[in-house]
């Protein structure tokens, strides 16, 4: 069964990618979490044709919160 993941203070749930592994969540990384949203993104924008509609801005910000995690923890590394 394919893991899922699930932006970080989302109640509503709404943000539900699904990573295509056979693995549990928490064995998916911060790196695989943001190519798994920018691949989403990419997908979206075909399908909608715009940068502006709203699905895209809307994966384009948790890609945004989730490119600031990783360099902030990436920051603490060094």
């Amino acid at each position: 069964m394919a893991g899922l993941l699930i932006a970080e203070d989302n109640e509503s749930n709404k943000w539900m990618v699904e990573a295509n592994r056979k693995t549990s969540p928490q064995a998916v990384t911060l790196e695989d979490e943001i190519h798994i949203l920018r691949n989403r993104m990419e997908k979206m924008f075909l399908q909608e044709k715009s940068f502006t509609s709203d699905i895209v801005i809307e994966i384009s910000r948790l890609l945004d919160l989730k490119i600031n995690e990783f360099m902030k923890k990436r920051s603490k590394k060094q």
